[in-house]
C-alpha cells in the first residue's frame, strides 16, 4: 500500500510544470468551464421547459439519449473532427453535464405545490413573477442535487481529456499507464477521487445555505428527494 502512497506524498511530485498542483488547477478549470457552459444551456431551458409545461417528453428524451452517449467514443470522434486542443474535450464534457442539469431543473419546476402556484398567481403574479419568485426557490433542493450529479459525473470523466494530449488529473493515470508506474497511475485515480468527494461536499453545503429550511423540512416528511420526474401536467394557458 505505501508504494503509491509514497508517490503522493513526495514533495518532488507536487510542485513543477506537470506537478500535482498544476495538473489540480487544470483540473478545476476545465470543471468549472464545462459546468458553466453547461449551466447557461440547461438552466434556462429546462426551467421555461418546467414552468410551461411544452416540451417535457423532449426534454426525458434527450436527457436519456445523452446519457447514453459513451462519452470516450465522442471524444475520440471530436478530436477527429476539431483536432488537439480543449474544444473537443469540452464539448464532450458538457454533452454529459447537461442532462442532470436539465431534468433536475425541469423536474423541479414540474414539481412545485399546484396549490403554491395558483396562489401565486391569486394575488397577481404572471408568468415570469410566478417562475422567478415562486416555482424556482421551491425547485432549488433538486436544481442543486442536478448540478451535484453533473458536477461529480464531469469531475471523474474529465480524466480522459489526457487521451487527446491535455492535461489535468487524468494525465497521472494515463501516462503512469504507459510508462507502467502504477505508484502514479493509483495517486491520481485517489487524488480524482478526493477531488469528487470534496466537491460533492461543498455542494451540499451551499445547498443547505441556499435552500431554505422550511423547504428542507417539507422533503423530509415527504419523503425526501424522491420526487416523480413530471408532476400532473398543467394547462398552457395557465402556465403562460
Amino acid at each position: 500500500m505505501t508504494w503509491y502512497l509514497g508517490w503522493l506524498v513526495d514533495p518532488e511530485n507536487w510542485g513543477g510544470p506537470e506537478g500535482i498542483m498544476v495538473r489540480l488547477s487544470e483540473h478545476l478549470g476545465y470543471t468549472t468551464l464545462t459546468m458553466l457552459v453547461a449551466m447557461v444551456i440547461a438552466l434556462p431551458l429546462g426551467a421555461w421547459i418546467g414552468h410551461t409545461g411544452r416540451g417535457g417528453f423532449v426534454v426525458v428524451a434527450l436527457a436519456n439519449a445523452l446519457r447514453a452517449l459513451p462519452t470516450l467514443g465522442l471524444l475520440v470522434l471530436l478530436f477527429l473532427a476539431v483536432g488537439l486542443g480543449l474544444l473537443g474535450p469540452l464539448i464532450a464534457l458538457v454533452i454529459l453535464a447537461v442532462p442532470p442539469l436539465l431534468a433536475g431543473t425541469y423536474s423541479g419546476v414540474r414539481n412545485v405545490d399546484p396549490a403554491v402556484v395558483d396562489a401565486a398567481r391569486g394575488v397577481g403574479m404572471r408568468g415570469p413573477e410566478v417562475l422567478w419568485k415562486v416555482e424556482l426557490p421551491n425547485a432549488l433542493p433538486l436544481i442543486i442535487g442536478g448540478v451535484r450529479s453533473a458536477a461529480l459525473q464531469v469531475i471523474s470523466t474529465a480524466t480522459v481529456a489526457a487521451y487527446v494530449g491535455i492535461g489535468g488529473l487524468g494525465r497521472f493515470i494515463i501516462d503512469g499507464l504507459g510508462q507502467r508506474d502504477f505508484g502514479q497511475m493509483i495517486g491520481g485515480s485517489i487524488l480524482v477521487a478526493l477531488l469528487a468527494v470534496l466537491a460533492d461536499l461543498v455542494l451540499g453545503a451551499v445547498q443547505r445555505l441556499l435552500v431554505s429550511p422550511g423547504l428542507r423540512q417539507a422533503r423530509t416528511t415527504t419523503g425526501g428527494p424522491g420526487l416523480r420526474l413530471v408532476r400532473g401536467e398543467r394547462s398552457e394557458e395557465e402556465a403562460a
